[in-house]
């Protein structure tokens, strides 16, 4: 039994043996073609494994470039020309002698110039040891044409930042003169702190980083270190500073906004990209020296506005001899976009509201031309250009007048320039009638009882009937909170959706929803009386302001806001038949009497020879009705008269109105646009 037990365990022993030879066998003797040597080769290319490239090329190869310089050359070309997708087809195969092989293939790749495409062809030679065969590698395999001592350059053809034009051809973003501040340190006092010191106080630059500028590795005594851009028009700082040892001042070209202040919060501005934006652009050749938009339509029209750079990849002799181009990508301007936007316009009415808080909107009504997009306080755009010192950023970030706000872009409480709209939804439903009249008495009213000791006031008692008219020209708070409450909930909201509240506009402009409330809904009689007049939770924006006022003299059509020029446009209407044209012309007429009525609350609007339709407004925005509000003061206005070249719906708002006069402050500064 035992001898039976050791035959069988012998028998095994053996087939594992003879088992294990023969996979032994196999593996030793698995051949690699030079089909696969190469593509293993692509591969480790693909993956920038350059070590691992190098370990597949013959040893004839390896005994003319070292393993570091074969990995300094290709990853210094490769990335240098920014390689991507690269391809490599072999077309054919042809035997040589000595079992070596010639390989034909076709290359692609893509470049910071573009595509790159070539035929070659290289040679493989069988490795005995190895049993696969390597590559005769020189650097024709790189590109044909380029030989082990030839270099390789990228030149670039720098592209130009499109323009922001106004509608007259002023230029609102543009290339101009900047100053470049900076130190040649050679020429500067043996001993500079003090001047560096003063340098910073001057520059609102740290003093460590002037000495960090200094200290770099490339600079030399003749170097020129530029610290800061400043003003080509600030002679005083140039003058100045060039009292301190080792300063030089030179004149570059740069992003220059000639509006400044007057339109920042509408051109915005432009900056360096930083990681995140090269993250969030991948594909669309930035890098780490490319500017961007970073507000304003600087931001938005970035991709139009942005050039692309020239790149031209070429071969130089090792003595600096030019051999090829072998890729090239010609340079794209940016495109230069025109505005509706009237600088003149833009800078008087900023002129005007520069020391308040508030803001302007022009349009032209019959057209929808937005003519001033204003925001006051503001910033000077041209400071982000030049370079923000930490003093001047503090002192925007700490303005509690909030000067980076952009107003026109917001939403807010409209108090009574709300009326005309609740008039207008009440004739077009057929809520109202310009006939219906109310009764009450005094300056405070309550539906009844149910509403405790809530009362809706209004400021001016006077005679005649409480109509649409009268209540207009009055600015009569009770009579436009019982016409809410007569029209009703339903019809009130479904009316203001169609006109576009509750609803993202797509004008493109950055502007917030124009909101009926908080929820959307208005959830008690309280809250749709006081929507009446603009009050309650009601929130309007001041561009889908001046639509809505536009079909006063549009018989009931919205016309549609747009602000990038384009010649003889047709009109084209955010809202089709907002009111009827009945109610549309009814609003209209009552309007003209705001000014033109010696009752009427814009009297000082009245302007001889121009007939003008309008509506003043204050806002309280206060949490109850014992304390004291902040006030908004509106007013709102359209041209009427089709034979001036005024042709203009403005609407305006001032922030802290309570002591400046409010809505007759605004008109002073209207009044001037017609002068």
């Amino acid at each position: 039994m035992n001898r039976k037990i050791s035959i069988v365990v012998s028998i095994i022993v053996l087939m594992a043996l003879v088992v294990g030879t023969i996979v032994f066998t196999v593996t030793k003797i698995k051949k690699y073609t030079p089909e696969e040597t190469l593509n293993e080769y692509v591969s480790f290319l693909q993956n920038a494994d350059y070590s691992s490239m190098y370990n597949l090329i013959s040893e004839s190869s390896k005994e003319r470039i070292s393993e570091e310089d074969f990995i300094s050359r290709n990853k210094n070309i490769y990335e240098g020309i920014s390689m991507s997708d690269y391809k490599l087809e072999i077309k054919s195969k042809e035997k040589q002698e000595n079992k070596s092989y010639k390989i034909d293939y076709d290359v692609s790749m893509n470049t910071v110039a573009g595509e790159l495409k070539f035929y070659s062809n290289v040679k493989l030679v069988k490795n005995k040891e190895a049993k696969k065969y390597n590559i005769e590698w020189n650097s024709n395999f790189i590109y044909p044409e380029l030989d082990d001592t030839d270099r390789i350059k990228i030149e670039t053809t720098d592209s130009r930042r499109g323009e922001i034009i106004d509608r007259n051809g002023f230029t609102l973003a543009t290339w101009g003169d900047v100053s470049s501040v900076g130190l040649v340190p050679g020429k500067m006092n043996e001993n500079p702190e003090e001047d560096i010191q003063k340098i910073s106080d001057l520059l609102d630059v740290s003093v460590e980083s002037i000495n960090k500028l200094l200290n770099a590795s490339y600079v030399k005594d003749d170097t020129f270190v530029p610290i800061k851009k400043i003003s080509k028009e600030n002679q005083g700082l140039k003058d100045e500073l060039l009292t301190i040892k080792g300063i030089k001042i030179s004149t570059i070209r740069d992003r220059v906004y000639p509006l400044g202040e007057a339109a920042s919060h509408l051109i915005g501005y432009i900056q360096s990209v930083t990681a995140e934006d090269l993250e969030k652009n991948p594909d669309k050749g930035y890098n780490q020296n490319s500017i961007i938009g970073k507000a304003g339509f600087e931001k938005q029209y970035e991709n139009r506005l942005r050039g692309i750079d020239g790149k031209e990849i070429k071969i130089f002799t090792e003595t600096g001899g030019y051999k090829k181009s072998i890729a090239k990508k010609e340079v794209q301007n940016g495109e230069s976009i025109m505005l509706t936007i009237d600088a003149t316009l833009q800078q008087r009415i900023y002129n005007e509201m520069k020391e308040n808080k508030g803001f302007f909107v022009v349009m032209n009504p019959k057209t929808g031309e937005l003519l001033a997009l204003v925001s006051t306080p503001s910033y000077d755009n041209n400071d982000f250009i030049y370079g923000m010192g930490t003093q001047k950023w503090n002192s925007i970030k700490e303005d509690e007048r909030n000067p980076m706000y952009i107003r026109y872009a917001k939403n807010w409480c409209p108090g009574s320039t709300f009326k005309p709209i609740t008039a207008a939804i009440g004739l077009s439903s057929g809520k109202l009638s310009e006939d219906d009249s109310f009764s009450y008495e005094g300056l405070a009213w309550q539906k009844n009882s149910s509403w405790g000791d809530y009362k809706i006031t209004t400021l001016t008692a006077y005679n005649g009937s409480k109509n649409i008219k009268n209540a207009l020209i009055h600015s009569d708070n009770i009579f436009f909170a019982q016409a809410a409450l007569k029209i009703g909930k339903e019809t009130f909201i479904e009316n203001l959706k169609k006109i576009g509240f509750e609803e993202n506009l797509n004008l493109n402009l950055g502007l917030s929803t124009s909101k009926i409330s908080n929820s959307g809904e208005i959830k008690s009689e309280i809250g749709l009386a006081d929507s009446g007049y603009g009050q309650g939770e009601i929130l309007i924006n001041p561009v889908h302001m001046a639509s809505i006022y536009s079909s006063f003299v549009n018989d009931g059509n919205m016309v549609k806001p747009y602000i990038e020029y384009s010649g003889n446009k047709k009109v084209d209407y955010l809202k089709e038949n907002a009111f009827s044209k009945e109610a549309a012309n009814i609003i209209k007429e009552d309007l003209i009497q705001v000014i033109e009525n010696p009752e009427g609350t814009a009297t000082d609007m009245r302007i001889n020879g121009i007939t003008l339709a309008g509506k003043t407004g204050t806002a309280e925005l206060k949490a109850s009705k014992d304390e004291t509000a902040e006030t908004l003061g509106w007013f709102n206005m359209v041209t009427v008269d089709e034979n001036t070249d005024k042709q203009y719906v403005i609407i305006s708002m001032l922030e802290d109105a309570r002591d400046l006069g409010g809505s007759h402050y605004l008109i002073k500064k209207i009044r001037t646009l017609f002068n």
